[in-house]
């Protein structure tokens, strides 16, 4: 406990080196860490080999886990988004004068302390800290045990080129990665200011029942695509292939088909051996696992209770045959995480119910779920996907790692 108390002692006394920084300070601060990143890839990858050989070549996750050549280039180009984004902190969000002649201002300013909790994703360690850095905040980051190796690292990186600026360099730490300290975390609200899970249910669900630190949730994604008997169906059979396989493990992938009825044979049968191509393990209600049992879909099973609302973060997927678009709002409504919900139709009436009544961080309208994400959305890097609606909803980028403060000038006056 040492240890780790330690640390977070050192992040609330770091506060004051961040936010001591101008703007163009931390602009630098993050091309110089985008150009670190790149001229070190081959030890990253190194170090990263070292997690993927302890994970089992069929477990889902180790597509999180993959750093290669083209994502840490991925990574530096985003870290380079991000230095470029407008800073969000001191911008002046109200002023007036008050007829007792106070001066009321109301501006923004960085959260203070960020705790991260998140699963085998190192991507995560340097989009977090290029985010509270360009943002003034201080970031603690406890990774899991998967990616121990790849983000001992990175973090390592990060507080080289913190030193290299003269700032400390505990702005940027990794927590200990050991399950024994995540309740010291969670309760630690003397020096951690908001904690933010990212990872599966039952990591967000531990998070929030036993946290003392206020919480924001980047939920879990249980996503559907509802194809309406209108669609396009070569158009809506090529959105779900690639809502479904273009990288199934992330959280913005397509969990649940909802097929209306008067479409579910035809549908089945285009998008059938495209997902068969892919080797997608579908769960089926009755019919739509008669229609596609005919067509000798393998694999295949009947669905279960549990096979929807999951998350399958795999090439797995459910099927759920409904009469009429009321019977899929509400299949939607009993089984969403409010995460990403489509619909592909070509009836304009029925789309516009659809993007209205759907509660969910993000709805779309005959376009793949994959893009709900804070880069492609223009926001840069991305913190997670939250699918709460208390601060932040859908991508939690950079402006939303600010809080409110009220600034009173006066002259003498009393009340």
């Amino acid at each position: 406990m040492q240890t780790i108390q330690q640390q977070l002692t050192n992040a609330r006394k770091a506060q004051h080196s961040i936010s001591a920084l101008s703007d163009k300070a931390k602009q630098l601060l993050i091309e110089d860490l985008a150009a670190l990143i790149s001229a070190m890839q081959e030890q990253i990858i190194a170090e990263n080999l070292k997690d993927l050989e302890k994970m089992s070549a069929s477990d889902p996750k180790k597509d999180r886990l993959l750093l290669n050549e083209s994502r840490i280039q991925d990574l530096a180009n985003s870290l380079k988004d991000v230095a470029c984004l407008e800073d969000p902190t001191n911008r002046i969000l109200s002023e007036r004068t008050l007829a007792n002649g106070l001066v009321v201002q109301k501006k923004t300013v960085p959260l203070g302390v960020v705790g991260v909790i998140y699963e085998s994703r190192p991507n995560v360690t340097i989009d977090v800290a290029a985010l509270c850095i360009r943002s003034g905040n201080v970031c603690l980051l406890r990774g899991g045990q998967d990616a121990y190796h790849t983000n001992l690292f990175i973090v390592s990186l990060i507080q080289q080129v913190l030193e290299a600026h003269g700032l400390d360099k505990n702005i940027v730490q990794q927590l200990p990665a050991d399950r024994k300290y995540i309740l010291d975390i969670l309760q630690a609200e003397k020096f951690i200011d908001v904690i933010i899970p990212r990872g599966s249910n039952q990591l967000i669900e531990y998070v929030r029942k036993n946290a003392l630190v206020p919480v924001i949730e980047t939920g879990a994604g249980v996503c559907h695509t509802y194809v309406e008997q209108t669609a396009k169906l070569d158009e809506a059979a090529a959105v779900v292939v690639n809502a479904k396989v273009s990288r199934p493990s992330v959280c913005n992938a397509l969990d649940t088909i909802v097929l209306d009825s008067a479409i579910a044979a035809p549908f089945l049968k285009i998008v059938a051996p495209l997902l068969s191509a892919y080797q997608v393990e579908l769960f089926a209600d009755q019919p739509s696992h008669d229609m596609l049992k005919q067509l000798n879909y393998t694999p295949l099973n009947l669905a279960g209770p549990d096979d929807f609302g999951r998350e399958f973060l795999d090439f797995k997927c459910s099927v759920k045959v409904v009469e009429h678009m009321d019977e899929a709002l509400q299949h939607i409504a009993q089984f969403s995480s409010k995460h990403s919900e489509a619909i592909l139709t070509t009836d304009e009436s029925k789309a516009e119910r659809f993007l209205s009544e759907v509660d969910a961080a993000a709805v779309y309208l005959n376009a793949s779920t994959r893009f709900t994400d804070g880069q492609v959305f223009g926001l840069g890097a991305e913190i997670g996907i939250s699918t709460q609606k208390l601060h932040a909803r859908g991508p939690f980028a950079l402006e939303k790692l600010v809080t409110e403060k009220w600034i009173v000038r006066g002259a003498g006056q009393t009340r």
